[in-house]
């Protein structure tokens, strides 16, 4: 049997990072087999459902190289395959109406949790009479539909991750399958589809385990076949709390737009959650080879922005001199020639992690003024005019080649070590770190070199 998984996401917000892992895990597994990766967008809801968040979506799974095979599914055009169902399940007496109100629900709710008993709809309107109906029609009510769940047994299935599952029947509930205003519910429409679609193995986030058996009920009723499901563990902040923006998550458009390379990110969902031995950075081709169900962890997987900054260091490095320019392309001052910003760019790629990091060395070696910070300014000054005095003197001599340039002041001065360099390093760049300076200060014209090193000098 071919390999089909599948992606299906609801458009009511921007792909987050958990989403965005359950895209590669079932994207990775169909690769890995030489399967199909589905996409279906599940908009049911037309109130939340946007259509700039399936527009989005779709960039951002584009973004991370995760393609889809065949026409991606849209679940608001699919109204006559879910009331073709329906009508399946009401003809075999599976289905009811449903005259309850959200708050008759709730307060239903409460008082079984009062009496200590699990919450679960209490099966008010199962057994209403065609009059009992009627009446419910009268007073306005528009009803839901709800599948009659059995009074007695469970059901049973084993979970790629979490093992053997149980599920008693009586626990359960009746459920709903149609929304009163006619539409599918997710229950409903997300099984009939993986079915039709012929999706063979689903991962998902284990907050939809107790989903599962709902479905299968479904599929059994409606005969037909379910997948294998996989409930892969949610993502937590790095101490364990939920994930939310006070610690770090984002949307994959933000990351995207904060510069964030698309193989770090990949590298980085992988392994949360998931225990690999592959080391280093590696292509989704290499992921996909690497990735096993089996090696899906129960235990949350905690994201850490510090170790998605270094899989984005080591794709940084990755890239070719074309693709960095391309990376930092709008951070590059109009009046800047190609091959200038080309020399430019390949000595600074390895000291950046996003492109954002690269605003000071475009001003020190681009921009007319050095802008200094406390530690700048303090080391400058414990350095002293004389000191400037000689490297300005030495630059009319050695001018731009930093190997003669700080030879040349170290005779002038005694200097050596950090009372040398670091007073150099900050008077020519404006920064205590960096790209080595000898491929930088080549960057940078004789008098532009001398002229920065004369400003601290007794001269000025």
């Amino acid at each position: 049997m071919t390999t089909t998984t599948r992606f299906a996401p609801s458009p009511s917000g921007e792909l987050h990072l958990g989403n965005a892992r359950t895209a590669l895990f079932n994207w990775l597994l169909a690769r890995r087999d030489g399967g199909r990766f589905l996409l279906r967008i599940e908009d049911t809801d037309a109130e939340r459902s946007k259509a700039e968040f399936t527009a989005q979506l779709k960039e951002d799974l584009q973004c991370l190289g995760l393609a889809w095979d065949g026409e991606i599914v849209e679940q608001s055009k699919r109204g006559d395959v879910y009331r073709q169902a329906l009508d399946r399940l009401a003809s075999v007496g599976r289905v009811y109406p449903c005259y309850c109100t959200p708050l008759e629900i709730e307060i239903s709710r409460k008082t079984q949790l009062a009496s200590g008993k699990p919450p679960r709809y209490a099966g008010t309107c199962r057994h209403l009479d065609e009059n009992q109906r009627a009446a419910k029609i009268a007073e306005g009510r528009k009803p839901t539909l709800r599948f009659k769940v059995p009074d007695s047994g469970r059901v049973e299935f084993i979970d790629l991750v979490h093992g053997e599952q149980r599920f008693e029947c009586a626990d359960i509930g009746d459920f709903i399958v149609q929304r009163a205003d006619g539409s599918a519910a997710f229950f409903f429409s997300n099984i009939v589809d993986d079915a039709l679609s012929g999706v063979t193995v689903v991962l998902r986030g284990e907050d939809h385990l107790s989903n599962t058996p709902r479905q299968l009920m479904i599929a059994e009723a409606l005969s037909l076949p379910a997948p294998a499901y996989g409930h892969i563990s949610l993502i937590t902040s790095a101490d364990g709390s939920p994930l939310s923006k006070r610690h770090g998550a984002k949307s994959l458009k933000r990351l995207k737009q904060e510069g964030y390379l698309p193989l770090a990110l990949v590298n980085h969902l992988f392994r949360l959650g998931h225990s690999t031995e592959l080391h280093g950075l590696q292509s989704l081709d290499e992921l996909a080879r690497g990735f096993d169900p089996t090696h899906l962890v129960r235990s949350p997987a905690r994201f850490d922005p510090v170790q998605l900054e270094v899989w984005q260091r080591d794709a940084v490095h990755r890239l070719t001199l074309d693709e960095a320019c391309v990376w930092l392309g709008a951070h590059k001052p109009e009046q800047v020639a190609d091959d200038a910003w080309r020399a430019f760019v390949q000595v600074v790629q390895a000291n950046l992690i996003l492109p954002a990091d690269v605003t000071p060395w475009v001003q020190a070696i681009f921009g007319e003024e050095i802008e200094l910070d406390d530690e700048g300014r303090s080391i400058i000054t414990a350095a002293g005019n004389a000191f400037f005095e000689a490297a300005a003197s030495a630059a009319d001599e050695a001018g731009n080649d930093w190997k003669a340039l700080s030879q040349r002041v170290k005779e002038l001065t005694g200097k050596k070590g950090p009372e040398l360099f670091k007073p150099l390093r900050y008077a020519l760049t404006g920064q205590g770190h960096g790209p080595e300076l000898a491929p930088l200060l080549a960057l940078l014209t004789p008098e532009r070199v001398r002229s920065r090193l004369a400003r601290w000098s007794a001269a000025t």
